[in-house]
């Protein structure tokens, strides 16, 4: 393998946690295209548009002298990087469907070797319900996070439409209020904001180090900008569930990891200004994490579900007021400088396993894609590598939210979840046309 000494980058603290002797996290992007994918534009379009986008697509991790990781540039043999699997000849789309989800749970659980750049793509000729193909990307989270990933392979794509023309995305933030506030109203929300992170920043600490959510049909206890009215139709499906296969575990403690974009801006930003200081959302990890206690299935809640979105509404409100996300990852790098970036990805490893799931959420195009004249039907990502027994993520792509499902194998029904995600959507549809529009404030 060609080496090249002079490109020589440190790894962010982030990028170590990420990539450790107890965590290797992945970042699985999936895109359905509407015809057959040309597997002959395969190496031409990683040569010219992704390996060009930032020089760790080209580099390995390695570790120097004094112990530190570093970021080397190495040449890159594309053939290692792409797999074109041979599935048998199966009757129908949707036994193509069930083979794709046991493929793409086969190389979620693998590992990418440290000897190369660490991602891979799989390209997926074989019809399935969603769509002709699929190209599966399998990126490293030490290479940077969702926001930073997604914004290299956002990069790649085109306006089906007109491709003279940008990709345009939701914004990602909510339109500033009126800054003439009273005086009393300021003094008001500082008091609030620093009671709140007092409290949050208090339960991460415990959460990470002492408390651990009751064992339950989503959390086995062993090793191996989110929307309130999605957020709290899930975490209703997810009790219904935990109640189905247990009754009392619907009213047991449960806890959301959510991650978090911790970037102070609107949308995502080109590349070249993430990569040169000049963006406000710069590449790398740069995310943190909040628990968010899941509503028990009790009073109120049992024969009203909208009380779900009210109380999520009212957490995560409550969490917004909170500095905990950026005082937790300052209090990280301080322990790291301490114990040293393996104790803390240790600690980050008990943080996600003591959590009944974690949530993580992304915005696509509000237009259809295209990449090198493949029109991109769909679009989805998860998380892999976690010991987290149930991963929920949710992309948005062309005004449709999709909801990703990575449950623990032999021990959460997928299907029955996703039964009960669908039975909460639909009840709590039916219960909000019956009241009055109400404003949330």
């Amino acid at each position: 393998m060609m080496i090249f000494p002079e490109e020589v980058v440190p790894v962010s603290p982030m990028g170590r946690y990420f990539n450790s002797s107890v965590l290797s996290i992945y970042i699985i992007g999936v895109l359905e295209f509407e015809v057959p994918f040309d597997t002959s534009q395969a190496i031409p379009l990683l040569n010219q548009l992704f390996l060009p986008i930032n020089p760790r697509f080209s580099s390995i991790m390695v570790q120097d002298k004094s112990g530190e990781k570093q970021w080397k540039k190495v040449g890159v043999n594309l053939k290692d990087h792409i797999k074109i699997p041979l599935f048998p000849k199966l009757k129908s789309q949707e036994l193509y469907d069930n083979y794709f989800a046991d493929y793409i749970s086969r190389i979620a659980l693998e590992q990418l070797p440290q000897s190369r750049p660490l991602w891979e793509i799989h390209i997926i000729n074989y019809p399935a319900s969603k769509g002709e193909s699929s190209i599966i990307f399998k990126l490293h989270h030490a290479l940077g996070d969702g926001y930073s990933l997604m914004g290299a392979l956002f990069s790649c794509l085109q306006r089906a439409d007109d491709p003279s023309l940008p990709l345009t995305f939701p914004s990602l933030k909510n339109s500033s209020k009126s800054s003439n506030k009273s005086l009393f109203h300021r003094f008001s929300w500082i008091t609030s904001t620093a009671y709140h992170t007092l409290v949050d920043l208090g339960w991460s600490i415990l959460k990470s180090s002492v408390i651990q959510d009751d064992e339950t049909p989503i959390r086995s206890g062993v090793e191996g900008t989110i929307n309130d009215v999605i957020t709290g139709i899930i975490f209703y499906g997810t009790r219904l569930y935990m109640q189905g296969a247990n009754y009392e575990s619907g009213a047991a403690t449960s806890t959301a990891l959510v991650l978090l974009n911790t970037r102070n801006t609107e949308s995502y930003q080109s590349v070249d200004d993430m990569l040169n200081g000049k963006a406000k959302g710069l590449w790398g990890n740069r995310i943190s994490f909040l628990h968010v206690p899941i509503p028990k299935l009790i009073g109120a809640r049992v024969s009203d579900p909208l009380e779900f979105v009210w109380e999520t509404h009212d957490v995560i409100k409550r969490k917004k007021q909170s500095l905990a996300v950026p005082l937790t990852g300052m209090l990280l790098d301080m322990e790291s400088r301490v114990k040293g970036y393996e104790a803390v990805a240790k600690q980050l490893h008990g943080t996600v396993s003591k959590s009944s799931t974690v949530i993580t959420n992304l915005i696509g195009p509000s237009e259809q894609m295209s990449l090198a004249n493949h029109p991109v039907k769909g679009f989805y990502f998860t998380l892999a590598g976690g010991p987290e027994s149930l991963a929920i993520s949710m992309m948005s792509y062309m005004g449709v939210l999709r909801v990703s499902l990575k449950t623990e194998k032999y021990f959460i029904d997928e299907q029955k979840l996703n039964c009960c995600i669908n039975t909460a959507f639909h009840t709590i549809l039916e219960a909000a046309m019956e009241v009055p529009k109400q404003t949330i404030t």
